[in-house]
């Protein structure tokens, strides 16, 4: 599948993904396993609408990986189980070159895409 289209939301989660705040700085804590969905969710805040649909395009184009977290630990802490989200090494290799590339127009809001990334024409 090709390269997922760098909207604004898709921004916002690839960002919340690789670690990094809204303005693309790193937060203090590495990410070293994936995010759940109300994390992501919050984080973004984005409605689950909306997320979990732009999350499975993600899947599809192999940036995303799901799964689901050990019946231990859910179990331990008395609630289902939840499932998580995390970078593939695609993901994790094309998404900063993506957002990188990806650039909203402030004065329209629009969005512009430098050609040969992120899927634009080479």
């Amino acid at each position: 599948m090709a390269d997922p289209k760098m909207t604004p939301h898709t921004q916002t989660v690839l960002r919340a993904l690789l670690g990094r705040d809204a303005d693309g700085e790193r937060r203090s804590t590495v990410l070293t396993s994936g995010l759940y969905g109300l994390e992501l969710s919050k984080m973004t805040a984005l409605p689950n609408g909306t997320l979990f649909p732009l999350l499975e395009r993600l899947r599809q184009a192999g940036w995303v990986e799901r799964y689901w977290e050990q019946d231990d630990v859910a179990e331990a802490e008395g609630r289902p189980r939840r499932r998580f989200f995390r970078l593939t090494d695609k993901g994790a290799e094309r998404a900063p070159l993506a957002l990188a590339a990806a650039t909203v127009t402030p004065s329209t809001g629009r969005m512009t895409s430098r050609p040969g990334l992120a899927g634009g024409a080479a």
